[in-house]
C-alpha cells in the first residue's frame, strides 16, 4: 500500500464549497481500496488565514506543504480583503507557495469537451475536439522582478514600476519541460514573446531556439509574437498544441484559452517544481483556473470540474496514479454527456444542478468505472 501525503487548502469563496467534492472524489477511491491511499491535511491560505493569523499562508501551514506529496488548492481573493496592505493580500499566500517551493512549470490545459462545444463563445468547428497546453513560466518575470514600486517623484506626480527580468538558465528549463510535453503529444510546439519590442523578448527567442536545436531537434517549434498568439487562437485555435511563454503573457493567453472551451470553472491546472535530486520527485500545487467567484460564495452554485480535474493532474503527475486519472476525467466527460450542468455552463434542455450535486454524480461514475 502506498500512501500519499496531500495538503488541501480550499482558500476562499467557492474554494471551500469545490474542495468538499475534492474530498469526496477522495473518499470514493478509499472506499474502493486498491494499491493506494491518502493522507489528507486541511488548512487555511488567502483570506481565511488573514482572518485567522493575519498573514495569506502560516508557516505552519508551509511546513505542511514541504512534507505533502502534492498541494491541492482552491482559491482566494474577494472585497472583503480589498484594503488590506499589499503584502498580505490572499493572494500572496499563493506567490508564496510558488516562489518558496520553486514551481516554475505551470500547465494549464485548455480542452473543449465534446458535450460542451456549443457552450463556448466560438464556433462549433472551432473548439469541437480542442486540446491546447499552456506552458507558463510562473516564478519568474514581471510578477516578481525588482524593482516592483510606486514612488512619487519631485512634481508630486506618481510613478509605478514593475520589472520584468530573465536568465537563460529560467527559460532554459521551462522550454525544456516544452519540449518533452510535446514530444509525448502532437511533438509540436510554440514559443511566445514580444522579442519585436522587449529585451526579455529577445532572451526568450535566442535560448528557445538554443535550447531546442540542442534538447530536442525532432520537436517541430514555432516561434510567435504573443499578441498575434492571441489573435491566433481565436482565428484558429486547434493549429496550437504546446504553448510556452513566460509570466505575464503565460496568465493572459491561458485565460483566453479557457473562455474558448466554454467556461473557466472547467479547466484544472498544474504548477510544477524542478525533479528532488535524490527521490526525482517535484513538488506540485494543483488548482483550477478560476477564482474565488465571491458574488456567488456559499450559493451552492459553483461549478467543481477544473477543482477535480486538479485533482487527477495530481494523481498524474505527483502519484503516479495515471490510470485513476484517466477515470476521473472519463467520469467528467460522461456526467456532462448525461446532460448535466452547473450554471455557468448550462445549455437549453439540459439538467441545471448545483455544486454538491455535480460532485456526487461524478464520485458515482468513478465508482461505477472502478467497481
Amino acid at each position: 500500500m502506498t500512501t500519499h501525503k496531500l495538503l488541501l487548502l480550499p482558500g476562499d469563496g467557492i474554494g471551500v464549497e469545490i474542495s468538499r467534492e475534492v474530498e469526496r472524489v477522495i473518499e470514493t477511491l478509499h472506499g474502493l481500496g486498491g494499491a493506494n491511499s491518502f493522507e489528507v491535511e486541511i488548512d487555511l491560505v488567502g483570506g481565511a488565514a488573514i482572518d485567522a493569523h493575519g498573514v495569506a499562508v502560516t508557516e505552519e501551514a508551509i511546513a505542511k506543504a514541504s512534507d505533502a506529496d502534492a498541494i491541492i488548492f482552491g482559491a482566494v481573493g474577494g472585497p472583503k480583503w480589498d484594503n488590506v496592505p499589499y503584502e498580505i493580500r490572499p493572494e500572496a499566500g499563493l506567490l508564496r507557495l510558488r516562489k518558496d517551493f520553486d514551481l516554475f512549470a505551470n500547465l494549464r490545459p485548455a480542452i473543449c469537451y465534446p458535450a460542451l462545444a456549443e457552450a463556448s463563445s466560438l464556433k462549433r468547428e472551432l473548439v469541437e475536439g480542442l486540446d491546447i497546453l499552456i506552458l507558463r513560466e510562473l516564478t519568474g518575470g514581471t510578477y516578481f522582478g525588482e524593482p516592483k514600486e510606486i514612488v512619487t517623484q519631485e512634481n508630486g506626480e506618481k510613478r509605478a514600476v514593475d520589472t520584468t527580468v530573465y536568465t537563460t538558465s529560467e527559460i532554459e528549463r521551462i522550454v525544456k519541460v516544452g519540449c518533452d510535453l510535446a514530444r509525448k503529444r502532437s511533438g509540436k510546439l510554440h514559443m511566445a514573446a514580444k522579442w519585436n519590442v522587449m529585451k526579455s523578448g529577445v532572451l526568450w527567442r535566442d535560448v528557445t531556439v538554443a535550447t531546442h536545436q540542442k534538447h530536442a531537434p525532432d520537436v517541430e517549434l514555432e516561434l510567435i509574437l504573443a499578441d498575434n498568439c492571441a489573435m491566433q487562437l481565436i482565428r484558429n485555435p486547434k493549429q496550437f498544441d504546446v504553448i510556452v511563454t513566460d509570466n505575464l503573457f503565460g496568465d493572459v493567453l491561458s485565460d483566453e484559452a479557457a473562455m474558448m472551451t466554454g467556461s473557466l470553472g472547467m479547466l484544472p491546472s498544474a504548477s510544477l517544481g524542478a525533479p528532488d535530486p535524490k527521490t526525482g520527485k517535484s513538488k506540485a500545487l494543483y488548482e483550477p483556473v478560476h477564482g474565488s467567484a465571491p458574488d456567488i460564495s456559499g450559493q451552492g452554485l459553483a461549478n467543481p470540474i477544473a477543482m477535480i480535474a486538479s485533482f487527477a493532474m495530481a494523481l498524474r503527475y505527483s502519484c503516479d496514479m495515471s490510470s485513476e486519472a484517466d477515470i476521473i476525467e472519463t467520469a467528467i466527460a460522461k456526467v456532462l454527456d448525461n446532460g448535466l450542468r452547473t450554471a455557468d455552463i448550462m445549455q437549453s434542455g439540459l439538467t441545471k444542478v448545483g455544486t454538491e450535486q455535480m460532485g456526487k454524480a461524478i464520485a458515482a461514475e468513478i465508482q461505477s468505472a472502478m467497481a
